[in-house]
């Protein structure tokens, strides 16, 4: 029996885009229009949670869990700048309440991967004021976060530097980066806005505010530490060290590589790869928080903002978190302080171009929008109830 700490938070995470449906005004959604003939699927209606937020909740609530992440949508709060939705705000808000009502902390992303049209055509995250933009949004997100304990900036920047990056310089003309490295121009500006965007939250709600760091759980190959040291450096730790000012850290794990020296190994050809292409690795969590604790050190508190696995075999799911949990209570027991678990994902939804990789509690069906819950689901709102794997 492994028991985790006293009013540790147990529940699952969303992303807006990815489950909301309808999001026109971003800049996924004009990307899922003009590379459809690329292979990249439309979210479309995705799951219809904007309308179905609390029929969700209810799937975690009634099973014992107490905390749900969902993110905010800039660009239905922000439809144009300068231009701010009351009515959005208000449906936000009503969410937070319902969390609230049912049993559960909400966890809020301000950020999660997508961004208005209008800051696309403006440069996106290089252009002119992208910083002032992003703290003019979060000013007025902070009118309904009032009683929210919980606050993330911005969602794996690490990672948003690589995919944005990658897509400036094939509208410069140039391949997509094949080193899988972040753009530091981009990293650069996010860490800006990050620290803007906490210092609003911190004068104008309660909460804790950190950001979420996509962990690789990277480890190096005999004799190319240098090299590891070098890439973990660029793909992680320089977004760790910002956290060391911060109430807490985010970290969101699925999978391990190595390095050797050429950088990042590719993911080989397994029958037990996931249905993303990664490598199982239910022991990248443990690695993953004992890396975030020695780079940040022991004052900030970690959350374990995602964590999960692509398969269409429930069972498995089952086996890949239980191993996961079990890593991260002997972490804990280490003296590591982490706060609480979050499993990605509560529903089976739209994973940025693609709707095949399944990480979901629970799986929806796309034309009538039915949850049917997985046996995963029950498996772990039971050890969310005993607190104890």
């Amino acid at each position: 029996m492994s028991d985790f700490p006293e009013n540790f938070l147990w529940g699952a995470a969303t992303a807006a885009h990815q489950v909301e449906g309808n999001n026109l005004n971003n800049d996924w959604w004009r990307l899922e229009q003009v590379a459809a003939d690329y292979g990249v699927q439309s979210s479309g209606d995705a799951l219809d949670s904007y309308h179905r937020y609390r029929e969700d909740m209810q799937l975690l609530s009634d099973r014992g869990f107490t905390a749900y992440r969902f993110s905010l949508e800039w660009s239905r709060i922000e439809p144009l700048p300068g231009q701010f939705s009351r009515a959005e705000l208000a449906h936000y808000r009503r969410m937070i309440l319902t969390a609230r009502e049912l049993g559960l902390e909400p966890i809020v992303t301000l950020h999660h991967f997508t961004h208005p049209l209008w800051f696309e055509d403006r440069g996106a995250w290089l252009g002119e004021s992208a910083v002032d933009a992003f703290q003019r949004y979060v000013e007025q997100a902070c009118t309904i976060l009032e009683d929210v304990e919980w606050v993330i900036t911005i969602n794996e920047p690490n990672i948003l530097a690589i995919t944005h990056g990658g897509q400036r310089q094939v509208a410069l003309g140039n391949e997509y980066p094949k080193n899988g490295l972040p753009d530091q121009e981009i990293g650069d500006v996010l860490i800006a806005a990050h620290r803007a965007a906490k210092a609003v939250v911190l004068r104008l709600t309660k909460a804790r505010v950190g950001w979420t760091i996509g962990n690789q759980a990277l480890t190096s190959t005999p004799g190319n530490e240098e090299k590891y040291a070098e890439v973990q450096y660029l793909i992680e730790d320089r977004y760790l060290e910002v956290s060391r000012d911060d109430d807490f850290v985010g970290t969101q794990s699925y999978t391990s590589q190595p390095v050797d020296a050429d950088g990042i190994v590719p993911h080989p050809a397994a029958d037990d790869n996931t249905l993303m292409g990664w490598a199982y690795r239910p022991d990248a969590l443990g690695i993953a928080v004992r890396h975030a604790r020695e780079v940040i050190g022991p004052d900030v508190p970690i959350l374990v903002t995602e964590n999960g696995i692509a398969t269409a075999h429930d069972d498995t799911r089952i086996a890949y978190t239980s191993q996961a949990l079990a890593d991260l209570s002997s972490a804990i027991a280490e003296g590591i302080d982490v706060r609480g678990y979050l499993h990605w994902s509560l529903l089976d939804n739209f994973e940025w171009g693609h709707w095949g990789p399944t990480f979901g509690l629970v799986a929806v069906d796309r034309e009538t929008f039915e949850r049917h819950p997985k046996p995963s689901l029950d498996w772990l709102g039971a050890v969310a109830r005993a607190n104890a794997l």
